[in-house]
Formats: C-alpha cells, structure tokens, sequence
C-alpha cells in the first residue's frame, strides 16, 4: 500500500515539475546568452592537468603561457557565469614565472618531481586562500579574507600547482544551486537561464567552459557531482574520510564526517592524480594503484529510487541509463552483465542523509549569523517575506528543514544505515560496482530547486554510505542538456568506478563542453 502511495505523488510529482518547467522555461529562456568559444591562443586549456604538467616539465609549454590563458579566458567568461569572486592574478603568474626559470636552468630536483608544476587551479571560497575572501556566502562576512591557506590548498602548492582564484558557493554551502547574497548567482554555462548546481556550480561553470585546468571541490550531499552532472563534466567523490578538511569552516580535519573533498574534471585521467594530493598518507585507503580488469567487474544498476521526497527520473535520464545497460550487456561477459539492484534503505535516503547530517560538527545556526547568536527561523522568513533579510530563500528553508522536521529515530537510522551499507559491500564486494541515476531532472532552471528542495538524494546516499562514486557524462538529451550517470563502488574500491568511469568516457564521448574550442598550440 505504501508502495502504491509514493508511486502515485511521484506521477502527479512529474506533472507538476514539468508544468513548471514550461513556466519557468518562458522566462529563462530568453535570458539566455552564449559563452565564447575557446580561441587558437588558448586552446592549451582543452587538455588535461596531468598533460600540461607533463608538457611544462618537457618545456614545449611555459607554466607563464598557460596560466596567462586562463586569465584571459576567466575574464572572457565570467561577466556571463559570475564564478570568480576573489583573485590573485599577479602573484600565479609571479609564482608560473619562477617555475619557468627553474625549468631553463635545468632543476631535476623533487622541485622537478612535482606531480602538476605550474598548473594553475581554481577551488570554490570555502577553501581558504590566504588573501582571498573568505565569506561562506555570508552578508555578514562580505569582508572577511583568509588568513593561511586551508590544508588542501597546502598540499595542492606542495605538488606545485598554482592557486589562481576562488569561486561562488551558496551560503553555507548547504544548497544545490549556486547563490549567495555577497556574489550572487552563477550561471550555467550550458544555458546561462539555468542552473550549475551546488555547492561547487561556479568550479563546474568554469571547466565547462574551458577556463580552468583544476577544479578542488567538496561534497556533502552530491556537490562535487551535482555540478559535474549539470554541467556534462565528471565529478569524483572519493571514500569517505580519506581526504584532510582542515581548514573547512574551522575544522580541525579529524572529525568524522560524510563530507570529502573532491574535483570536478574534463578529463578521467586527472581525478585519482589529483585525489592522491588532497589524500595524502591516507590515499591507501583509496586503492588507485590497483590494477582492474574490466572483464572481471560486476555491474549492477538501480533505476530510481521510492523516496517520495523526490522527484521522478525523467525519461531522456532512464533513457540514458539503460542504453549503458544495454551497451555493458553487449560488450561484457555474459556472466557480468548488469543486474538489478535494490535496498528498503533507497526509499528512505533523504531521511537518511538528514540523521547524518546532524551528526555534522558545524553549527549552522550559529554560522548563520557569523557565530553572534542563533535565529528564530520563522521571523528570519518573515523578515526575507517582507525585504529585510540579508540571507538567501535557500538557506532559510534548509535552516527550517533541520529545525522543524521530525528528528529522525537514532536506532532505525542507524540500523538501516548498517543494513544497507552491508548489503552494498556484500554484493559488490571488491569488484562490483552500481550505476545509480545522477538526479531526477537535468540542468534545472533557476529558482527551480526550491519545489525540490530534496532532489539531491540521488547523491546524497553516496555521502551516507561513504561510498566512491563518479559521475559520469553521457551526452544530451533534446535540448542540448546534459545527461549522466553515477557509478559508485563499496569503500576502498575507488579504482573501480574510475576504471568503469574511462569505460564509459571512450564509449560516450566525455565530457560535453558548453562552447567549441578552435585548434591547439
């Protein structure tokens, strides 16, 4: 019976989604406006990080030449997607200079060894870079900079890459739309009238469109994917707690936690480099070195999930999927080929990631006014109703959500928690992974997520079991609007969806950028 119920609100959920997209789509779409085409002069930002720094080390690129071009081409771009919100120009290309010095004299020291030297790399404000604002979105805090660099900063300077900007973030980072009341919105590349996720949308609108060779972003309840998929590009969530998040909203970088840092990319062969940086001694846990054999990976596959919190998949995504499904059948070993997979606990994952979410060490309603006492929710909508407030709709709703919603009985959570995340690892196991939808609607408009606000339980599940996941591009739907897939992996079998996520990238074409780039240097 209770089946029958949420099969019923999620088809008169489906209608009304679409109704408002037409809606919405009549005044969206005629705000939209084209992103530039990448031109000749630089046209090096199309490669991967990895091949960049392998080709200043060979001195066939300047580190000054490539970081000088992502300059050009973040100005060209951001007066349309509004990403970059704090910069230090001058000091990257000091610090590209230096390298370019180092490299003539001919250095072959551990300065030389340096997995990205002299590749320039972006991150979203949370990420502290001193100098750089540092404000959460916070009106309150719209002139505070930070003081040292946060800890993946730290290690991403130690492999020699070189931070250029910060970008947009919603405040508090707890929205999946990228808007604040300090920067504003961010636009999608793809269709400026829409959306490009959150938390990490302006990292995802950049590289999108060519104008950063390095996205660092993090991820709580899918904001390193979400933005991936919006914008056709592929966002790696690692196992969780293997990466350090010092410096984080003040975090000592120990505490458990389902939130990791991750990148977003144009290219698979970057995100396990990348991510052994940012993991450090922990990398381990992670198992990138292994070897997989791609004959000998199960596939399983859920095509949606019964939590009537969120939207239906739309059919262009079902689509989607199953023509991955019936390409591994094709091309896999008949006793691999993909099965379905399902577990009581994907019914229930909003609820699921709301238990754990108070389990976090972030006090956000004391962040909500910088740490100067907490807010009564209702006069703080009240005051947003009437023009007064300083803070986002979105902010307000979700401080609602955590306030008013019923607390979630410990004992169950926990128990099914454990079930599910059993139930996972024994049927994975270590070589199996799960292609699960990435979200019910591609690419929303503007203002859209307020009438889902929970729609993220695609990915937030992933952050419950601390899972590996990718999300995986897979063209366009008839809109032009990108469509994806996640694949994800028990703990510690990272390699696995990074292999499967190569698989997917020769057989569909990667990334899908948002404008053409003419020729290469």
């Amino acid at each position: 019976m209770c089946r029958v119920i949420v099969v019923i609100i999620q088809f008169f959920r489906g209608i009304v989604d679409h109704v408002l997209e037409f809606i919405f789509g009549l005044y969206w779409d005629r705000q939209r406006e084209p992103v530039p085409d990448l031109g000749r002069d630089h046209a090096c930002l199309t490669e991967s990080a990895v091949s960049l720094a392998r080709r200043i080390k060979n001195g066939e690129l300047k580190s000054e030449d490539l970081v000088r071009a992502a300059i050009e081409r973040i100005n060209q771009v951001n007066p349309i997607l509004n990403a970059v919100v704090g910069e230090r120009y001058e000091d990257a290309l000091a610090e590209a200079r230096e390298v370019d010095q180092r490299i003539a004299m001919g250095i072959t020291d551990d300065f030389f060894e340096k997995p990205f030297l002299g590749v320039p790399f972006t991150t979203k404000e949370s990420s502290a870079i001193k100098g750089l604002p540092l404000t959460y979105g916070l009106w309150s805090r719209r002139n505070q900079h930070a003081s040292q660099d946060c800890e993946a900063v730290i290690r991403m300077r130690a492999a020699g890459a070189i931070p250029l900007a910060v970008t947009n973030l919603p405040e508090l980072l707890i929205w999946n739309e990228t808007r604040n009341p300090v920067y504003g919105t961010t636009n999608n590349p793809h269709h400026t009238g829409r959306s490009p996720g959150g938390s990490s949308g302006a990292e995802a609108a950049l590289m999108a469109s060519y104008a950063t060779p390095i996205s660092l972003s993090s991820d709580v309840a899918g904001s390193t994917r979400i933005p991936a998929f919006n914008c056709g590009l592929f966002g790696y969530h690692p196992t969780g707690e293997s990466t350090n998040l010092r410096g984080l909203f003040d975090r000592t970088g120990y505490e458990p936690t389902m939130f990791c840092l991750g990148f977003i990319s144009k290219h698979v062969e970057d995100l396990a480099p990348l991510t052994r940086i940012v993991a450090g001694d922990k990398q381990k846990i992670l198992n990138l070195d292994r070897q997989t054999n791609l004959k000998d990976v199960k596939i399983f596959y859920t095509e949606s999930f019964g939590d009537w919190w969120m939207s239906p998949i739309r059919s262009d995504l079902r689509n989607s999927m199953n023509d991955v499904i019936l390409n591994m059948e094709k091309k896999w070993p008949t006793q691999n080929s993909p099965k379905p997979f399902y577990h009581e606990g994907f019914n229930y994952a909003t609820k699921l990631w709301q238990y754990w979410m108070e389990k976090e060490p972030e006090d956000y309603f004391s962040l909500y006014n910088n740490g100067n006492g907490k807010p009564f929710i209702l006069f703080e909508l009240i005051k947003k109703i009437t023009g007064f407030s300083r803070h986002t709709l979105n902010l307000i709703i979700r401080l609602a959500t955590l306030r008013f919603l019923p607390s979630v009985n410990s004992e169950w959570a926990e128990k099914l928690t454990r079930d599910l995340k059993k139930h996972v690892c024994d049927t994975l196991g270590d070589n199996g992974v799960l292609l699960l939808p990435s979200g019910p609607i591609p690419c929303p408009y503007h203002y859209i997520p307020y009438t889902g606000p929970y729609n993220f339980g695609y990915w937030a599940i992933v952050n419950v079991l601390k899972c590996p996941a990718v999300q995986v591009p897979l063209g366009t739907n008839s809109k032009g609007l990108p469509l994806g897939i996640q694949v994800m992996a028990a703990p510690g079998n990272d390699a696995l969806c990074l292999a499967v996520a190569k698989y997917l990238e020769q057989e569909y074409g990667g990334a899908i950028m948002a404008c053409k780039a003419k020729g290469r240097l």
